[in-house]
């Protein structure tokens, strides 16, 4: 057949020669932009994945950032911290040479209270001026806020808080087991009676975990007399003594540690009995429910050789959940340490005996907040506390703090108190040395391994976008080659078809 108006042919070719070079355009553009998808027409599903993954990857991008930064943040508050750790070690060298009072001069004792003075202005110092772009570090800038404080907490801690913006976390303590301290009763019936054995000596050792000291005592003497000597070595038992009288005529001598928990205790052993005489008269344990009082169901005879061999009476630490979390407790302080909440709290003797819950205080906000997740949440954060470091914050309210060895205060060199300034100065090396391995493990486990783990995830989102996006050019340069090929086919035979209707020429020759 032969019709000029309509050439199928020509079309069908057309057709195809569009078709091969669209391909080959395709191919081209896949090649000179190394991309499989350039437009949504390209994989409309594998555009959406392509663009999820780039915007992950940006934002691990970013977290890896901020991870780094907050590892230099660290390390500057570490540096100030350090310092301040060999301050303090000198500030300890001081107070041990200055106890050292029959060998020094008064002028001696008052230069190194110049030095004293001058370690705890640079403390100060160092408190104020150690910073991170401007931002103070170790001046409670990064401290947590709270309110609400109970009266029945002696001294907290907020290491770590996750609070969403603008919102407040009320710390909640329920105490199930009181704390106590190792205690134990002695009846002597009245003033000490030897049953007439004039040349003996009612021989006693008082130990507790500090240490032991041996005394002895003659026949006539009184409680109060008693409890005087033993308490001239408190410092060096850690065991004080009162008097004790009840309503029911049970009266002795009360034996505490001064501490509570299960790391104290208090132990009477009897070297020498000397004959003691009297009603009753020997070593009673406390009531199981009412720490105060002698359980005068049992004794112990001064006589027994359970006395000669020592009878003891260990401490117990307090038991307690914060916030619905099993505290790990040490007397009468409590700690818990989560994802989202890290506190420590000590409270005062009474709380700390009466079962129940307190509302220990709100955390209203502060803290210093990384982003170290590419997704921005409270999962995503991570907020650590940094106290106070200046002389006036460093301590407790149980030992004092340590501005109190500052020139004329209570803990001086001149002629304050030596043994409790040597407390002061040992719990503010213990909290400084527990903040240092508190940002040190904040670096080693939490920064460093997040900088690790964001990494590998940025490989595996960057090789999961290649396969999808990127353009494989081996099988690219095999299209171009196929494309090129037909495309040169197609306008072949276009030109073939375009000729085929001057046949109808040779009919009207004919």
């Amino acid at each position: 057949m032969s019709r000029i108006n309509t050439n199928p042919s020509s079309l069908i070719a057309q057709r195809n020669l569009n078709t091969n070079n669209k391909s080959l355009n395709t191919t081209l553009e896949r090649l000179s932009t190394g991309l499989r998808i350039n437009r949504g027409k390209d994989d409309p599903a594998g555009l959406i994945a392509s663009e999820n993954l780039r915007a992950e990857k940006s934002a691990l991008t970013a977290a890896i950032g901020n991870a780094e930064r907050t590892d230099q943040l660290v390390n500057i508050a570490e540096g100030g911290l350090q310092e301040l750790s060999t301050l303090l070690t000198e500030l300890r060298s001081l107070v041990t040479g200055t106890a050292n009072s029959a060998g020094l001069s008064a002028e001696e004792k008052t230069a190194n209270q110049l030095q004293i003075d001058s370690i705890l202005q640079t403390i100060d110092r160092l408190a104020e001026s150690t910073n991170f772009q401007g931002v103070k570090l170790l001046n409670g800038s990064f401290d947590f806020t709270s309110t609400n404080v109970s009266a029945g907490v002696t001294d907290f801690r907020v290491n770590s808080a996750k609070l969403a913006r603008g919102q407040s976390l009320s710390v909640q303590a329920l105490v199930t087991t009181s704390a106590q301290q190792g205690a134990l009763f002695l009846s002597t019936n009245g003033n000490l009676n030897l049953n007439g054995g004039g040349n003996g000596l009612f021989t006693l050792e008082i130990a507790g975990s500090v240490g032991s000291r041996e005394l002895s005592f003659a026949s006539g003497t009184t409680r109060q007399q008693i409890v005087d000597a033993i308490n001239t070595y408190t410092s060096v038992t850690g065991v004080s003594a009162s008097v004790y009288t009840s309503g029911s005529g049970t009266n002795g001598i009360r034996l505490r540690s001064v501490e509570f928990g299960s790391e104290q205790f208090a132990s009477v052993r009897v070297v020498n009995s000397a004959g003691i005489a009297g009603s009753g008269v020997g070593i009673y344990g406390m009531l199981s429910g009412n720490a105060s009082s002698p359980d005068t169901a049992s004794v112990t005879a001064f006589t027994s050789t359970t006395a000669a061999n020592g009878v003891r009476d260990i401490g117990q630490n307090i038991a307690a959940t914060i916030n619905g979390v099993a505290a790990t407790t040490n007397g009468r302080t409590a700690r818990v340490n989560t994802d989202f909440l890290d506190v420590e709290i000590s409270f005062n003797t009474s709380t700390s005996q009466t079962r129940g819950m307190i509302n220990a205080f709100t955390i209203t906000g502060g803290g210093a907040e990384f982003q170290l997740a590419s997704k921005v949440d409270v999962a995503g954060k991570v907020a650590i506390g940094i106290q106070n470091v200046s002389a006036r914050k460093l301590g407790n309210s149980s030992v004092g703090f340590l501005s109190s060895l500052g020139n004329g205060r209570s803990f001086n060199m001149v002629n304050g108190d030596l043994v409790g300034a040597g407390k002061v100065v040992d719990e503010s090396i213990r909290q400084v040395s527990a903040l240092r391995g508190r940002l040190g493990a904040f670096q080693k486990n939490t920064v460093g391994a997040t900088i690790r783990n964001l990494g590998i995830s940025l490989e595996n989102s960057a090789a999961a976008e290649s396969v999808i996006r990127d353009a494989d050019f081996a099988t690219e340069t095999a299209g171009l080659t196929r494309s090129q090929i037909l495309s040169q086919a197609a306008q072949n035979s276009l030109g073939l078809a375009n000729s085929q209707p001057q046949s109808a020429l040779q009919l009207l020759r004919g």
